[in-house]
């Protein structure tokens, strides 16, 4: 059991990494301030159901996720704001921006992916359906494993597997057409033909 008098000292420090999956989530920034804020609320209030000696990081992504999805999906929301300048931690758009200084020594994917620019990664990533996007946020970007993604969105591990799998693909897909829209793969056709 977790004393609620040390959760400033043990919660707080994941407070920037929330609030960029926040924005991730919400792609507002108003939006995302009100999710990080509930979320901080509903811990704090319930941190004495914390067990000390679990992952606290996936128990704070947890109730994020779980408070994102009660609050923004199921309520009619106002027209999207769209504010993608604040994304700047993609895996992709990490591999990119940390390609190796010399060409030669570049790998194939490396050199496709110095074709992209992060607007490109971005837009496909938050064109990924969300119950795709959410796995591949959490375990491309957040890191967590399958079994942490599966406890923080109350799925079956398989479930995560899947859905994982398909928005990878999905995403791919997109990646693949960017490329062929910018001659980096000789045809604007799937990378499966």
């Amino acid at each position: 059991m977790a004393d609620q008098a040390n959760f400033e000292n043990d919660a707080m420090q994941y407070a920037p990494q929330l609030y960029a999956a926040a924005m991730r989530m919400t792609r507002n920034t108003s939006d995302a301030e009100d999710l990080v804020q509930e979320t901080f609320l509903k811990a704090y209030r319930a941190y004495h159901t914390f067990t000390h000696g679990t992952n606290l990081k996936a128990w704070l992504y947890r109730i994020l996720t779980n408070t994102f999805i009660n609050r923004y999906r199921k309520q009619a929301r106002r027209p999207k704001e769209v504010d993608l300048g604040e994304l700047e931690d993609l895996y992709l758009y990490r591999r990119v921006s940390s390609a190796g200084a010399t060409e030669a020594s570049r790998s194939a994917e490396e050199e496709l992916l110095s074709g992209f620019v992060d607007s490109d990664v971005k837009q496909a990533v938050e064109a990924l359906p969300e119950h795709f996007r959410l796995p591949v946020l959490l375990a491309d970007v957040e890191g967590f494993s399958y079994k942490e993604i599966s406890e923080i969105m109350d799925v079956p591990i398989g479930t995560v597997m899947s859905r994982l799998h398909r928005g990878r693909k999905a995403l791919q897909k997109a990646l693949w057409e960017f490329a062929g829209e910018r001659g980096l793969t000789g045809s604007t056709g799937d990378p499966h033909e």
